[in-house]
């Protein structure tokens, strides 16, 4: 049995990481396995790339950006990830794909793989499986819905591009993805029940089969270490409730919902004492616009290795996110595996990894106050070793490489068989 996972980068965004940890996870129960991508960044030898050389490689990132620009001058100003697919590459006829028993896709935009040569690829008649690590497969182009519903009708009248209408180029791409969707079956894959859920309400894909299976974690990597040796090694302080955070743009980024995290803190620090509490960022790259915080405030800037970055999970007493539409994502499960609850708004997936009060705190959606009280709750939480043990053992549970591996090969056999 060979499995080919094709993505569009690699060690770029989250599902490159998903998909980089499935094929590992794949390997532990001795399934042929490989990952191949559009454009290779990383110089991992066991990850493929569709761009072998000089020449393919340069085409293949002169689509990208032609791409990027072509699709930025149909949208409005909107900070919404939007796709139109007008260009891309065929793959159907490459070695990989030729050998392979069943192909799994996961990202495949920004100049990879456009409606015609999606349709070539499951012409082959082997078997499709998808993971949907965000809308774009069953929307009219947008990769995170927020709260239009569009998606459950035909799209058009799309509140991010221009000239928006009953007949605009989300509409356009809706009837392409149809006409497609019409012709051919493959195996869904949503990473969080709510992406399932979605899927199941999609004018697109609602009668397609659904299968929900979690992200994979390497558990042995993301672990639980010493906290004072951690911040030891990391230059922070042993004494102080260490709040951690991920990459922080600016204060208008829609998506991960700065805003709410700065609302929060200013309550915090009206309500609390906070000489003994440091909010650590990683993930800024240097001159990146920071947004003035009401709390002592570290940055760790980039983080590539993910040795480091387990370690500086490790070091935190929480970790803070206010993503406002999110699939499963990682971040929080990296926090959950090194045993460090997360505090965030229930929303997307998260109510997946996060229990209520158990690993962490699930706020009211864009509530800066609920979030509040849950940074409150953990600062005062009598017992946060059992607070640590409950977010570990969730993840060994349910997202360690050898359940999640266990339960694609299951998934990968039955469609073979």
């Amino acid at each position: 049995m060979k499995i080919l996972q094709i993505n569009s980068y690699d060690g770029n965004g989250g599902a490159a990481r998903a998909a980089a940890r499935l094929n590992e996870a794949l390997k532990l129960h001795n399934i042929e396995s490989n990952l191949i991508v559009n454009y290779k960044y990383g110089s991992h030898p066991e990850i493929k790339t569709f761009s072998a050389n000089p020449i393919t490689k340069l085409y293949t990132f002169s689509l990208i950006g032609l791409e990027q620009v072509l699709t930025k001058l149909r949208l409005k100003k909107e900070k919404i990830p939007f796709s139109i697919p007008f260009i891309g590459k065929s793959i159907q006829k490459h070695t990989a794909v030729k050998e392979a028993d069943i192909l799994h896709l996961h990202w495949t935009n920004q100049g990879f793989l456009t409606i015609k040569s999606l349709e070539k690829l499951l012409a082959l008649g082997k078997p499709v499986v998808w993971t949907f690590h965000d809308s774009y497969a069953f929307t009219g182009g947008c990769h995170v819905r927020y709260d239009c519903e569009n998606y459950k009708l035909q799209c058009g009248n799309c509140p991010v591009v221009k000239n928006s209408t009953s007949n605009d180029v989300s509409h356009q791409f809706w009837k392409k993805k149809h006409n497609l969707y019409s012709k051919y079956r493959f195996q869904i894959v949503t990473p969080s029940n709510w992406m399932g859920s979605a899927v199941r309400n999609s004018s697109l894909l609602n009668n397609f089969p659904i299968l929900t299976i979690p992200n994979a974690i390497d558990a042995n990597l993301f672990k639980p270490l010493d906290k004072v040796e951690a911040r030891l090694k990391l230059g922070l302080s042993a004494d102080k409730f260490i709040m951690l955070s991920g990459f922080m743009p600016s204060k208008v980024d829609k998506h991960k919902g700065v805003s709410y995290l700065i609302e929060a803190l200013d309550l915090l620090a009206d309500r609390h004492d906070c000489k003994n509490v440091e909010l650590v960022i990683f993930g800024n790259k240097p001159g990146t616009e920071t947004p003035q915080m009401s709390v002592s405030t570290s940055y760790l800037g980039t983080i590539n290795n993910d040795e480091l970055l387990a370690t500086v999970y490790a070091a935190a007493d929480i970790f803070l996110t206010t993503t406002l539409d999110d699939n499963l994502p990682n971040t929080v499960m990296e926090s959950l595996a090194c045993g460090t609850p997360v505090i965030s708004f229930s929303t997307g997936g998260v109510p997946d990894m996060v229990k209520h009060e158990e690993t962490g705190y699930l706020a009211k959606y864009k509530s800066s106050e609920d979030f509040c009280t849950g940074i409150l709750w953990a600062i005062n939480h009598p017992n946060r070793k059992e607070l640590n043990d409950q977010a570990r053992q969730l993840v060994l549970e349910s997202f360690s490489m050898e359940a999640v591996g266990k339960k694609h090969a299951d998934l990968y056999k039955s469609l073979l068989h």
